[in-house]
């Protein structure tokens, strides 16, 4: 593909509200160096860490004072729900699994502080850093039905210890605190998930606005080469005859004015074919800029883009097919392989294009084709094409698509 507006490989591609770079992207040599840096700053600098940490401690500084003989437990129950809290990955996208398990030792270690100290009025604060966590990442119902039996479960340890009314309006106060943390995280996430899908459709429109400019750019090219060569052209062929009688009359076959004339306008003529032939020679649509703007929204999934420079897509159509191919690729690496990686090779083939493209992720169970997939094949089929799914060596999804020119 030819570089537009200038570009060229090693610059950056513009667009506006967004840029592209081809290179400087960080290498797997630059991510090993790096990422323990970055995990460590993510987890640091994570708001829901930092009221995390900030809840621990002040839980901790009233344990100091009330534990009595069994400090040594409170204290391992303190150290393995911090550890917990810090392990959990609250975002639906994470393995369900786990982040129940860690969440049921947190539920454990906070239920187990409030048998220890069932007086102590910040014990329970613990069960609202819970409450936080489901609420990013469980749905409603369910969030409402763990907190109630773990709201039942601390009103029983709380009665045994202390009066009804005063358990039952313990229980009642840390309830609604666990309310608000719940609506805060489901509506913190909620808020998150419609900014990620906003972010996808702009990259969609930026995308296809990129191909839609390039299509008309070309179709204007095109009718300025029609008028140039349908207008001008057929006037200066006129003019080029009507010279041609002038020459052999003997009136004026001798002047060096007329001949003169005559070779001006044969120049002229060639000049704009030769211009209506180069505006002609279109190189196709900028498929560079447009898949690299599908891939913007998602920071965690790096694409590798290769397009050979032979390759030449014209068809708007066909530009569009690989466009939606490549975007459903880049979705269902991002959210159901877990990949961190894309590789998108596009090259030409002897009646058409190959597009050939390859993720880093793991595939679990059989492999079955999803509304996705299915809509990709569909696609190719609609374009008279071919369209192959397999595995990569790594357990990663491949992807091979054939369209005819």
């Amino acid at each position: 593909m030819r570089p537009r507006h200038g570009v060229a490989d090693g610059h950056c591609l513009d667009l506006p509200e967004v840029t592209f770079c081809r290179r400087g992207i960080a290498t797997p040599s630059h991510q090993s160096q790096h990422g323990g840096m970055h995990t460590f700053r993510a987890l640091l600098f994570n708001p829901m860490h930092i009221a995390l940490l900030l809840t621990w401690l002040a839980v901790a500084l009233a344990l100091s004072d009330n534990v009595g003989h069994n400090a040594t437990l409170a204290w391992a129950l303190m150290g393995a729900f911090l550890v917990a809290a810090l392990l959990t990955r609250p975002e639906p996208e994470a393995p369900k699994w786990p982040a129940a398990a860690l969440l049921a030792i947190q539920i454990a270690c906070g239920l187990g502080l409030v048998v220890i100290d069932p007086r102590s009025g910040t014990m329970p604060v613990l069960l609202v850093v819970v409450a936080a966590q489901l609420g990013v990442g469980w749905p409603l119902r369910t969030c409402l039905v763990v907190l109630l039996l773990v709201d039942l479960a601390l009103y029983l340890v709380m009665r045994d210890a202390t009066h009804h009314s005063r358990a039952l309006f313990t229980v009642m106060i840390y309830g609604g605190f666990q309310g608000f943390a719940l609506l805060v995280g489901h509506y913190a996430r909620t808020a998150e998930k419609a900014r990620d899908a906003l972010s996808l459709v702009n990259a969609d429109l930026l995308a296809t606005r990129a191909l839609l400019a390039d299509s008309a750019r070309d179709n204007e090219r095109l009718r300025v080469a029609r008028e140039l060569h349908d207008v001008a052209g057929h006037k200066l062929t006129a003019l080029k005859l009507n010279l041609r009688a002038l020459a052999v009359d003997p009136a004026l076959q001798a002047r060096d004015d007329v001949r003169v004339a005559q070779q001006l306008s044969t120049e002229l003529l060639d000049d704009i074919r030769g211009v209506v032939q180069a505006i002609r020679d279109t190189r196709g649509l900028d498929l560079d800029t447009a898949l690299r703007a599908l891939a913007s929204p998602l920071p965690k999934l790096q694409l590798d883009l290769r397009i050979d420079h032979d390759v030449q897509v014209t068809d708007p159509a066909q530009a569009e097919t690989v466009l939606r191919l490549v975007q459903e690729a880049l979705t269902n690496a991002a959210r159901h392989a877990g990949a961190s990686r894309v590789s998108v090779t596009i090259a030409r083939a002897v009646n058409g294009i190959d597009l050939a493209i390859e993720d880093d992720g793991v595939l679990r169970g059989p492999l079955r084709e999803g509304n996705g997939l299915s809509g990709m094949r569909e696609r190719v089929a609609a374009a008279r094409g071919r369209f192959d799914l397999g595995r990569t060596a790594g357990g990663g999804l491949s992807i091979h698509a054939s369209l005819p020119a």
